[in-house]
């Protein structure tokens, strides 16, 4: 059952297409896969001519997706339970 993640509209989860990675709307298309093709070198205008269909608007939510994923989250650890 594809759906939406609930803060990108643009994200979709479905556990029988790519193995339930995040893709774009409901392409075959996950998430990191763009990611990578961008890491490696890359523009948007390349990814863009190879897969027309995406848009410019999917490579930027994938990448405000990884930012948010991989955000830093600071949890505050009492003393008494440091080693």
């Amino acid at each position: 059952m594809e759906r939406y993640h609930y803060r990108f509209n643009r994200i979709t989860l479905d556990p029988e297409k790519c193995f339930g990675k995040p893709c774009i709307r409901g392409l075959r298309m996950p998430v990191d896969s763009i990611l990578g093709y961008l890491a490696s070198g890359m523009t948007t205008d390349d990814i863009l001519n190879q897969w027309p269909e995406l848009e410019k608007e999917d490579i930027l939510q994938a990448l405000e997706y990884a930012a948010w994923v991989t955000s830093e989250k600071v949890l505050e650890i009492e003393s008494s339970q440091r080693l």
